[in-house]
Formats: C-alpha cells, sequence, structure tokens
C-alpha cells in the first residue's frame, strides 16, 4: 500500500475513531447504508419490490395519515441513505460542513441543528405535500429519505455565522461561505420543479432552520439551552437537619442552654459598657440567632 493511501486510512481511522458529534453522525449515517445495502440484496432475492423493508419503516411519508401510523420517521428519515452518491455527496458536505462550524460553536451545537433542521426539512416536505395542489396525485406514494436538510442546515448556520469565512473550490478559487450557501439554497428552490421536489423542499426546511440559529445565536440567543440538564440543588432547612440529628438528653440540653445563656449575658454586658457597635462579627450573628429562637 503506497505511504499516500495509508495516511488517508489512518486520518480516517483517527477521525472515526473520535467522539464527536460529527464522527458519530457520519458513522451513524454510513452505518445504516451498509445495513441497507444487505438488505436490499434479500429485498432483490425474494422478489419484495424495488423498495426496501427499511425504507418503508423509517423513511417518513407525505400522507398525513401513513405518517400518523409511523411518526418515528420524521427524525429516523435524516440517517437514512440508499444511494452511494446520495450517501457520498452528504458525508461530504457534513464533514467539511462540520469541520468549520465547529471552529465556532459547539459539538452539542451541531448535533442539535442536524436534528432540528432533520425536523424542520420533513415538516417542509410533508407541509408542503398536503397544502399544493400540484402533489395532491401523488402525496399517497411520495416518502423522504436522506441527511440532506440536516447537513444543509449545519453548512447555512456556518456561512450565517462566519459569512465572510474563505473555503477553497476546486476550479473556482477562494469563496466566501455565504456564496457557498446561497448557492445551494438557490439551486434547491430552482430544482423543484424539475424532479425530487419533496427533497428540494426538505431541504429549503433544513437551511432554513440553519439560518434562523444563527441569527439567533449572533443576538446573543442559543434555543438548544434549553435541553440543557439543570441539576436541582437541595436546600436543607433547618428542620430537616434536626431531624436528622441525635436527640439530646435533658443534661445536654440544660447544660447548652446555659452556655448560651452566660453567652447572651456577656454580650449584653459589653453593649452597656460600650455600646452595640462594640461587637463582633459573630458577637452580632449569635445574638441575632438567639432572637430568633
Amino acid at each position: 500500500m503506497r505511504p499516500f493511501q495509508m495516511n488517508i486510512l489512518d486520518s480516517l481511522k483517527s477521525f472515526f475513531l473520535q467522539k464527536t458529534a460529527l464522527s458519530r453522525l457520519m458513522l451513524i449515517n454510513i452505518s445504516i447504508w451498509i445495513v441497507c445495502l444487505f438488505i436490499s440484496v434479500f429485498t432483490w432475492l425474494f422478489n419484495l419490490g424495488d423498495i426496501s423493508f427499511v425504507t418503508k419503516l423509517f423513511a417518513i411519508p407525505a400522507d398525513m395519515t401513513s405518517l400518523s401510523q409511523k411518526p418515528w420517521t420524521i427524525f429516523t428519515y435524516m440517517f437514512l441513505q440508499e444511494e452511494f452518491w446520495h450517501l457520498f455527496f452528504n458525508m461530504l458536505m457534513l464533514y467539511y460542513g462540520g469541520l468549520i462550524f465547529l471552529q465556532y460553536l459547539s459539538q452539542r451545537q451541531l448535533l442539535w441543528t442536524y436534528i432540528v433542521g432533520g425536523i424542520l426539512g420533513a415538516l417542509f416536505f410533508v407541509g408542503a405535500f398536503n397544502f399544493f395542489p400540484v402533489f395532491e396525485n401523488t402525496k399517497n406514494m411520495a416518502f423522504a429519505l436522506g441527511s440532506s436538510a440536516s447537513v444543509l442546515a449545519i453548512l447555512v448556520a456556518a456561512a450565517t455565522y462566519q459569512p465572510d469565512y474563505r473555503i477553497n473550490l476546486f476550479l473556482l478559487g477562494t469563496v466566501k461561505m455565504k456564496w457557498v450557501a446561497i448557492t445551494f439554497v438557490i439551486i434547491d428552490f430552482l430544482s423543484i420543479s424539475n424532479g425530487n421536489a419533496g427533497g428540494h423542499i426538505a431541504h429549503l426546511g433544513g437551511a432554513l432552520w440553519g439560518f434562523l440559529y444563527a441569527f439567533m445565536l449572533k443576538n446573543n440567543f442559543d434555543i438548544y439551552d434549553i435541553f440543557k440538564h439543570k441539576p436541582k440543588i437541595k436546600i436543607k432547612s433547618k428542620k430537616t437537619e434536626n431531624l436528622h440529628q441525635r436527640p439530646k438528653s435533658d443534661e445536654q440540653y440544660n447544660a447548652e442552654r446555659a452556655n448560651n445563656q452566660m453567652e447572651i449575658d456577656k454580650i449584653l454586658d459589653k453593649i452597656s459598657k460600650n455600646g452595640y457597635s462594640s461587637l463582633s462579627d459573630n458577637e452580632k450573628e449569635f445574638l441575632f440567632r438567639q432572637s430568633k429562637k
């Protein structure tokens, strides 16, 4: 094996061994694609049709009745790709878009942008097929799958957050990130009437979320903070503490009471001679506690 090839393999191995949101998202997508590949062979051998069992179960349907029977597909569809090139280009965009995203934002923010962008893409897809008359005859058969909406959410979020970030593109040279994102959005919009309308509409939903999220961040508001776990701090009251204390004997109680009274008398005597201002902070605190009993 050539050194160049070994370097690529070592880099890939190192990347996927990292416990990061980006590597895990890519690994999940690739693993599911491999599983679908094996299932498609058995689907063909048993003559079960062109659509695999996995697609029927996990791709999101446009029909509202079917969706109500498979509500989990609003989440699972964003990890499902059956065609190699579909997977390849999505993972390529996720990798480079994710690396740019992580230069300025966190792993947690990337994960939530992927998920929420995918969900909004699903809502755009289902909403469009049930709203626009052109889809009336096809919505019962239409379904969507793929991570494109989620990937575009990350890409557009990075471009909105750092619009002047420069990337080098083959044959085009150095281009600002904002122009790359705008180009993808325009292409998706103009491609709606040229085939795979549902997919392009879903992409626009993901892109919209990426823009909205980065816009909120630039205005010092991170909506993902609502998902943070805030540990509850238990404050023990004196009553609760007393319940866990060992009960005092009569002798202990009387001795403590006598000591407290002696201390009070000493403090009061000091006040009568030198005034309240002569007391130390500890003496003032002690006197305050005793007055509350």
